[in-house]
């Protein structure tokens, strides 16, 4: 096993959780070793229950997707809390050399979601071995399809919010791991942690020809060009500077031979912003831009801006809960404030729009490593240290333990605010629709 030695002092929960981690290090390659993408994952599904089978929970099996839900019910009335972990990989060949890497060509755990999932059955197991202990409940949603088609949503729908015929959830917790940050150290900070990301698609219209003659025709692929670069000063002279927003166009495709000159050319791409203010400044923003160039040059511009995953808000109250709960658990120098959000997407989102909790980073960058140089999450050769899954079993369990036992205060930012809201609308914002099965690798 490729680990940093144990992490320090270990608390009773930490202890507990190392003694299991044999077993979710095994899960963890399991998976790996077979990873699938999108929302229907049958092989990762069964790994899980088998993963979680014998503990005594109420599991439901989704009907649109390969999502597992499992209830703990303690037997004692209180609170209920969601913990939550992605499942699907992303399509790239992997390069890492590990000996447990993909046998599938083409698809990688380049993510974490492969130890996002061993360490949420770990945590049922060692939940369900304390549960003595507890009061209320814990739900534990294996989600898949959150890379690309926003697979919290449809579960939602189909009522992981209120599983099982039973009381609505209260608040809800999640963690993702990195490689990035020192092994075994977690990451958080009340507000905003995670950008809206939305979709770009501008498809440039002109007239096909002779290569030779581009004065007889309107050649697409340099206006195309135009438009990518002052899409890049629209953002720096529409957008506050203080509120970061980023806009990358990733592919340009255009022509089928040397010597045609294509009629269209088409660019994709994505943005990341912090508020609804700055969405709505860069959504138009693109479209003037585009349409503007291309007009300019006696064109057509199509802009389809599909948008993808709101920002991801962390409730101060649960938030300082978490904190409290991780310390506990890890030890108060492993707990670290997050200094600035960041600009990648995740569908935790809609969850959080219905009821309060957080989502936090899990440092697992491997031994030896200096944090901060090492290939990092959707890398083909992002490696990441496996100690760190058993923080991550003692962090799911601190927090599931601390809340449960009612260490959220009821009202200021608490989970009191969220009640009653789960299964519906958020008070808190609007759902915003999912970016569909040909959405971004967020």
């Amino acid at each position: 096993m490729d680990g940093a030695g144990p992490v320090r002092p270990e608390s009773g929960l930490l202890a507990e959780a190392r003694q299991l981690l044999p077993d979710v290090v095994a899960l963890r390659r399991r998976i790996h070793r077979t990873p699938e993408v999108g929302a229907h994952l049958p092989r990762t599904q069964q790994a899980i229950l088998e993963a979680i089978d014998g503990l005594g929970l109420t599991v439901t099996l989704g009907r649109r997707l390969s999502s597992v839900v499992a209830v703990l019910d303690s037997g004692r009335p209180g609170r209920t809390l969601l913990l939550r972990a992605d499942m699907d990989a992303l399509p790239q060949q992997e390069n890492t050399g590990l000996a447990f890497a993909s046998e599938v060509p083409g698809v990688m755990h380049a993510c974490g979601h492969d130890a996002h999932t061993a360490v949420l059955a770990g945590a049922a197991r060692l939940l369900c071995a304390r549960k003595d202990r507890l009061s209320g409940r814990v739900v534990f949603m294996f989600q898949p399809a959150e890379e690309t088609g926003g697979g919290a949503l449809p579960m939602i729908e189909e009522g992981v919010l209120a599983p099982a015929g039973g009381p609505a959830v209260d608040a809800a917790f999640a963690l993702h791991i990195n490689a990035r940050n020192e092994t075994c150290t977690v990451h958080v900070r009340p507000g905003t942690q995670y950008a809206a990301a939305d979709l770009v698609r501008i498809t440039v219209r002109g007239r096909s020809g002779h290569a030779a003659g581009p004065h007889r025709v309107l050649d697409p692929v340099p206006v195309a060009c135009e438009i990518v670069l002052a899409l890049q000063t629209m953002i720096t002279r529409t957008v506050s500077i203080v509120e970061p927003a980023v806009l990358t166009i990733t592919t340009v495709r255009a022509g089928s031979a040397f010597n045609i000159i294509p009629g269209t050319a088409e660019l994709t791409g994505t943005y990341r912003t912090l508020s609804e203010a700055s969405r709505r400044t860069v959504r138009d923003g693109i479209r003037r831009v585009a349409e503007g160039v291309a007009a300019a040059h006696g064109m057509t511009a199509d802009v389809e801006l599909p948008e993808g995953y709101p920002t991801v808000q962390n409730d101060p109250g649960f938030t300082a809960l978490v904190r409290r709960a991780a310390a506990a658990a890890l030890g108060p120098s492993r707990v670290h404030e997050l200094p600035h959000p960041t600009m990648g997407g995740e569908d935790f989102s809609y969850v959080l729009q219905r009821v309060p909790g957080a989502m936090v980073f899990l440092g697992a960058c491997p031994p030896g490593s200096v944090p901060g140089t090492v290939p990092d999450n959707h890398s083909d050769r992002v490696l990441y240290d496996e100690q760190a899954l058993a923080a991550g079993v003692a962090l799911h369990c601190a927090v599931a333990e601390d809340f449960l036992r009612g260490g959220l205060t009821e009202g200021k930012g608490s989970a009191a605010e969220g009640k009653g809201s789960a299964a519906g609308k958020s008070e808190r914002g609007t759902a915003i629709g999912a970016a569909g099965p040909d959405g971004p690798y967020v």
